[in-house]
């Protein structure tokens, strides 16, 4: 198992060893002791969550309240999506910055993000399945989101399925009406740089 961080930092992705044969494949695309030792502190599993999406679905941007916030493990069992983790820290050096994982059923990745930081994705391929296991459950009283066409953060997201045909975004009813970047910090919403750290730094004592 690799893990890399990523341009946003304290996002990891993880790309696993995969054991074939002319049976299948195996691979361990969780393992709890390489992972607490990356992030200093083992993921607290209070919530499993899949998703199934047709091509051109855009979920998020999504995020929660710090404490306790909502870190995610995620992977994609089928099919193809491009995730992406978006710096919403207000304070943050990197404050609006994001980068992208393909999670796919060819590599197998994952990607972690940790409490603070917005999570999004597109399908490639119709079906696409995506696993997480999240640190808390769903509390909507908590959950909060930005509109992932927000052309101030910039997400390049893909125009081309797997298939190579033209992909069209597609968001929920929520998503559509959810504010911009800008917009979210003067309501409010984002989480604080200096806030996430004291929260993360609890896990690790």
């Amino acid at each position: 198992m690799q893990l890399r961080e990523l341009a946003v930092p304290g996002a990891l992705e993880i790309t696993p060893q995969q054991f074939g044969d002319p049976r299948g494949v195996f691979l361990e695309w969780f393992k709890a002791g390489p992972f607490a030792e990356a992030v200093g502190h083992p993921l607290d599993l209070q919530q499993a969550n899949c998703s199934v999406s047709a091509a051109g679905v855009l979920r998020g941007i999504h995020f929660a309240d710090v404490p306790p916030g909502q870190a995610k493990y995620v992977t994609c069992a089928k099919g193809a999506v491009l995730d992406v983790v978006v710096d919403v820290r207000v304070g943050s050096p990197t404050f609006g910055r994001w980068d992208s994982v393909l999670l796919d059923d060819t590599d197998r990745r994952a990607i972690y993000l940790p409490e603070g930081l917005g999570h999004a994705f597109m399908a490639l391929e119709d079906d696409s399945t995506v696993l997480y296991l999240c640190s808390s459950g769903y509390a909507p009283e908590r959950e909060h989101g930005i509109h992932p066409l927000d052309a101030t953060v910039g997400i390049e997201w893909p125009t081309t399925a797997r298939d190579g045909s033209a992909l069209t975004p597609q968001l929920s009813d929520k998503d559509t009406a959810a504010p911009s970047l800008d917009e979210a910090e003067q309501q409010g919403l984002l989480p604080s740089f200096d806030a996430v750290n004291d929260y993360l730094a609890t896990l690790r004592a």
